[in-house]
């Protein structure tokens, strides 16, 4: 009798709860097969509340089925995972070094134009697009350009694809090995880890950025106060040159006076006259002095020359202190991602200056921020005034120039530049149309009405709204009712690296209004909602 051969795949023997190849296969009632300990784990969650159902076809069974290893599907799984690693080995020895051969053709094999690191196999053009169908949607099925040798990377323990990454050990694992040695760690997936380490690396950008913004914006200040100091100098050395050279001219007139008269005397025949006259004569006591156009020219070098070196000085000092604060910050990112839940608890006695917030105004003002607000996202109905630091929602629209990352609908604008460190702003509002105050990642909606585009109305934003009548905190359609009432000032404090998020009231005190806290995946960029006929002023500190 001839054998026959049964063409089948690994997404077949995956379990749908841990997306693994099946471990220990238990089968329920409804048919559906799974990891033993994974639909035990599913059944033994807090959502089930009684109700023992199948994580695929949702059918529901009371009591609880007894489960057991479906032993012929186990010695069916192990059959199928051998053959894959052999059939990976052959693959692998018989293709030509310079072509890639495909991995799914049976009869002539096709070269391959695609591999996949999830399946571990090269595709030809054909059965890419078999693959790109089974698995749309599905982000852990990348395909990348075919490639060899192509061996999925095993755990050494269980010969499962690691797919997951601890936290906690800082390594890649399998989901037996979460099951087991780091049973109760922090893991993801390591599409997440890599996605997270890629975000901290755009955090520590866009700090640099930030920072360098502000430099450039000192040494121009700088240089146009030295250019002032000169030009003061330059007209008080001109104006003492006039005044010297108007004494100088009185005095020759009076000399020229005085020589004329000793002309006429000096003719006189009588001698006694001459004498007589000589007496009334007035001449200067002593010479007035010319000024020097050398002492001008080393007093304007000496006043320029100081003025430079407290440039150099103070260009230096921030230097050497904003660096340290990158190369912290990038460090202490990196931590953050790989940091447990159980190590972030013992954290909190060892890092307190991470961990710890602000307590005077002084000390919120060293990590003050001078914001620029960005025109390309300014709703057409905002104005702006005072050299573009605020912003007035009016009746009638703007003609600004269309651009993507504008605010279609809200009137709502960000700043230029997003936030990944510890910093401190403030602003100040008026108006009966209130304000929205918070903070948002640079993905956030920008085009239409719906909440996605609403500052603090999405997961990607949290804002305080504020108005006369009162104040509220909103994240994520959920809104946190404040009892104090908003000063017309309002302070803002984001600790990046340490998930806080704080509003304070700005007065004669300092007071909380508002503290969330949560984990930043990504850098947050300054934002604003203005309401019909009210103002929004970004505060220089």
């Amino acid at each position: 009798m001839a054998a026959t051969t049964i063409s089948i795949e690994q997404d077949q023997f995956s379990c749908s709860v841990c997306l693994e190849v099946l471990r220990d296969p238990a089968t329920i009632p409804c048919g559906h097969s799974y990891c033993l300990d994974c639909i035990e784990g599913y059944w033994n969650g807090a959502k089930q509340k009684g109700q023992y159902s199948c994580p695929q076809c949702r059918q529901v069974f009371n009591p609880r089925p007894l489960l057991s290893r479906n032993t012929v599907l186990g010695e069916v799984v192990e059959k199928f995972q051998r053959s894959e690693l052999q059939a990976a080995a052959a693959a692998q020895h018989s293709a030509r070094p310079e072509e890639v051969k495909c991995s799914v053709c049976t009869v002539r094999r096709s070269k391959a134009v695609k591999s996949c690191l999830a399946c571990s196999e090269s595709y030809c053009a054909a059965h890419v697009k078999v693959h790109e169908e089974r698995f749309r949607g599905k982000k852990t099925h990348k395909l990348v350009p075919a490639a060899e040798p192509l061996r999925p990377n095993l755990c050494p323990q269980h010969e499962k694809t690691l797919r997951l990454y601890c936290r906690t050990d800082q390594q890649c694992v399998c989901s037996q090995c979460v099951q087991e040695r780091h049973k109760g760690h922090d893991a993801v997936s390591v599409v997440d880890e890599r996605a997270t380490q890629q975000h901290s690396t755009e955090a520590a950008v866009e700090e640099s950025q930030r920072v360098f913004s502000k430099l450039i914006r000192a040494i121009e200040k700088q240089s146009n106060e030295v250019k002032e100091v000169m030009r003061v100098q330059e007209r008080a050395a001109v104006s003492q040159a006039e005044e010297l050279l108007d004494k100088i001219q009185r005095e020759m007139v009076e000399l020229r006076r005085a020589d004329a008269e000793l002309e006429k005397i000096s003719r006189t025949e009588d001698h006694c006259n001459f004498l007589q006259k000589c007496k009334s004569l007035h001449f200067p006591a002593k010479a007035v002095k010319m000024p020097s156009t050398d002492t001008l020219q080393y007093m304007m070098y000496k006043t320029m020359r100081g003025a430079l070196a407290e440039l150099r000085d103070g260009l230096d000092e921030i230097l050497n202190r904003e660096f340290n604060r990158i190369s912290d910050k990038v460090i202490s990112l990196k931590e953050t991602s790989h940091r447990s839940t159980s190590e972030k608890t013992k954290a909190k006695d060892t890092d307190v200056p991470y961990n710890s917030e602000p307590k005077t105004r002084v000390d919120f003002l060293q990590y003050c921020n001078d914001l620029l607000l960005d025109p390309n996202t300014a709703n057409p109905y905002l104005s702006f005034s005072d050299g573009g630091r605020a912003v007035t929602t009016r009746s009638e629209p703007m003609p600004y120039p269309d651009h993507p990352h504008r605010f279609s609908n809200w009137a709502q604008v960000l700043c230029r530049a997003g936030m990944a460190g510890r910093c401190y702003w403030e602003v100040e509002w008026a108006g009966n149309g209130g304000v929205s105050i918070g903070v948002c990642y640079k993905s956030m909606g920008r085009s239409g009405g719906g909440s996605d585009c609403k500052l603090g109305h999405n997961a990607r934003s949290w804002s305080l709204d504020c108005s006369y009548s009162g104040c509220s905190f909103q994240h994520n359609k959920e809104s946190v009712s404040i009892s104090a009432t908003c000063c017309s000032r309002v302070g803002v404090y984001l600790d990046f690296r340490g998930g806080t998020l704080s509003f304070y009231n700005i007065s004669d005190t300092m007071d909380l209004l508002h503290r969330v806290k949560t984990a930043f995946a990504q850098p947050v960029f300054p934002g604003f909602w203005v309401g019909l006929s009210s103002t929004l002023k970004l505060c220089s500190l």
